[in-house]
């Protein structure tokens, strides 16, 4: 009998092409954790007087409608004109409203919740996003943890906990950050927020995923369907703010047009490791941007982080390595 060698996996081609794939997901996961972590900042340079100066509906508006066009643009360099011509069954469109609405929820609560707490405290506390989704992954898709991944969620929330103790401050953040300068502050009314925004977020994450996976469609054609409704229900929501105090593009500067399209890039990029990858990708994002979110508050705001912030962070960092390890 002879044995032939299997050359196939150990080709050069073959490893080639898993290097470039590596090169290509270390790009992306760069890209999302830098856009993910300066998204806060961002916001915090918009400020004026400790006020968002931009009507927040209208920018997630621009967000959304940024995306669908650059997904009709992929969809026509890739497909052709020809899949833009058949109108598509009613049933196949209609699951895709349901993240429309739970990521129109979460990208107002992000602009919302700046007011109630200092970007760092955001990037920390929004990390129970982790846990959240987990849970969810397990009961919605099945997935089966660890004992370890499971012990991982404990960290997260203890870290969490721990956070909001040291931080917490029923007085007005306002009149303190005057008189102290920035630092590390959160209300009640702003950690009740994030944990909304965390559990609308996992969902949001398992659904989209459920989605994307579950239909043998283009993804620049799925990502029109799902941002066709993210345009609608939010331009119905900035449309009618216009007759109130701010028109629709009024307070925009340089900073939140770069604002629009690192979100929009962010959501873009977001929908390729949903579909091809997993939301565990997305879990490494958020827990690896704390960083770039702490050295651009520092750099760009001055904001004084304490030593006791270092106790959650290595905890979040702790619980990283075990869940994915």
């Amino acid at each position: 009998m002879i044995a032939v060698q299997n050359i196939g996996t150990r080709s050069p081609a073959r490893i080639r092409r898993q290097w470039v794939k590596r090169v290509l997901w270390g790009v992306l996961f760069g890209l999302m954790v830098l856009i993910y972590g300066s998204h806060a900042p961002l916001i915090t340079l918009t400020k004026v007087d400790g006020q968002v100066p931009f009507n927040p509906s209208s920018c997630v508006f621009m967000i959304e409608l940024s995306k669908l066009l650059v997904s009709l643009a992929s969809l026509v360099l890739t497909e052709g004109t020809s899949a833009l011509q058949a109108p598509p069954p009613l049933l196949r469109v209609a699951p895709y409203a349901v993240p429309a609405l739970l990521y129109a929820l979460n990208n107002n609560l992000v602009v919302l919740m700046q007011a109630y707490m200092d970007p760092s405290s955001y990037q920390v506390l929004s990390n129970l996003k982790i846990a959240s989704t987990a849970l969810l992954y397990s009961f919605c898709l099945g997935k089966r943890l660890r004992p370890s991944q499971w012990l991982a969620l404990g960290l997260l929330m203890c870290a969490g906990v721990c956070h909001s103790y040291s931080s917490l401050d029923l007085g007005d953040p306002g009149r303190v950050e005057a008189e102290e300068g920035p630092r590390i502050h959160i209300t009640a009314w702003g950690l009740f927020l994030v944990l909304v925004y965390c559990c609308v977020s996992g969902l949001a994450a398992v659904y989209t995923e459920r989605v994307l996976k579950s239909q043998k469609l283009p993804l620049s054609l799925q990502n029109i369907y799902l941002y066709v409704f993210g345009v609608a229900i939010n331009g119905l929501s900035s449309f009618s703010f216009i007759t109130g105090e701010k028109s629709f593009l009024e307070g925009y500067s340089g900073v939140v047009w770069v604002i629009i399209v690192g979100q929009a890039a962010n959501g873009l990029l977001m929908s390729v490791v949903l579909k091809h990858g997993s939301g565990i990708t997305r879990l490494f994002v958020i827990s690896c941007s704390i960083m770039v979110n702490a050295l651009l508050s520092w750099a760009m705001l001055g904001l004084q982080l304490t030593p006791f912030f270092l106790l959650p962070v290595s905890m979040i960092g702790l619980a990283a390595y075990l869940y994915y390890r």
